[in-house]
């Protein structure tokens, strides 16, 4: 069994981060993870071992780049499989839109993408890892955090007050289409999909979805047998649209999801333990 430990930093942070976070874990719980997109960026540090294996939807089916133990996790608009979890690990979970006055690069530039730290912040990014190596315990490594990211802050950083607008709106259950959003923040829909990117990393569309599947996975533990009602209270056409927007994101049904998800120790983190799912190629690729 592994333990995660929350922190919440206060301001300035609070209104960028939603937390630290900290993993550790005596084993493995399985040899690949699927992590579920969530609309946000996150930054990750492996504290086991200086490289991180990650694949493609598909796993194994896809190659995989080697990337150092310190990246930041790009919006994803789908699912990513990790190989060889690390046993110990630490990062950031940035609001959605948050991450954006920390890059020096638009949001949308890492979508989909894993990007090692230095690329983003040179010097100072390639030694963050052992910085936090160094420390003795788990508060003060979340104390390096939080000086790392303070000192990348631009001055007077300020969110888009219409995609925080639109980030509120795309929460809502009754919401019916992007075009009510764009005339709910006074935008074209050209110009929101242009500042949207720019901040979150995603298209308003592409949003909208994965919160709403993110939505459905916190629905699901207390709402077994109630597929019809819970897709119309989440927006969902019907049942079966969103059994199909749930495959999509997670690589299994609702149900097949509820069952894995009694071995889940970290959020978005999805254990694949021996079961088969479509590759790229339309053949099967077992994990």
């Amino acid at each position: 069994m592994g333990a995660v430990r929350i922190y919440h930093p206060g301001p300035p942070l609070d209104d960028f981060v939603a937390c630290f976070w900290s993993w550790s874990g005596d084993k493995q719980p399985a040899a690949y993870e699927r992590s579920l997109p969530s609309g946000t960026l996150e930054l990750v540090v492996n504290l086991e071992d200086d490289r991180l294996h990650l694949y493609g939807a598909d796993g194994p089916a896809t190659a995989a780049p080697v990337l150092p133990g310190a990246i930041v996790c790009g919006a994803h608009a789908g699912s990513f499989v990790i190989g060889a979890p690390p046993r110990r690990a630490i990062g950031v979970h940035f609001q959605p839109g948050g991450a954006a006055p920390f890059l020096g690069v638009p949001a949308s530039d890492l979508q989909g993408r894993h990007a090692p730290i230095e690329a983003l912040w040179g010097t100072q990014g390639r030694t963050l890892r052992e910085r936090l190596l160094e420390q003795p315990t788990g508060a003060a490594q979340f104390d390096v955090l939080s000086a790392f990211l303070i000192e990348r802050t631009r001055p007077r950083a300020r969110r888009d007050a219409a995609v925080r607008a639109a980030l509120c709106a795309f929460e809502d259950p009754s919401l019916a289409s992007v075009a009510e959003v764009n005339a709910r923040v006074g935008r074209s829909a050209k110009r929101l999909i242009s500042v949207f990117g720019d901040e979150v990393g995603l298209t308003p569309k592409a949003y909208w979805r994965v919160r709403r599947f993110q939505a459905a996975l916190r629905a699901l533990p207390r709402s077994a047998g109630r597929g019809a009602a819970l897709a119309a209270e989440l927006g969902y056409f019907d049942q079966a649209h969103l059994d199909r927007e749930f495959r999509h994101f997670a690589g299994v049904s609702p149900r097949d999801y509820l069952v894995l998800a009694r071995n889940i120790e970290r959020p978005h983190h999805l254990p694949l333990h021996g079961q088969k799912y479509p590759s790229a190629a339309g053949r099967d690729a077992a994990l």
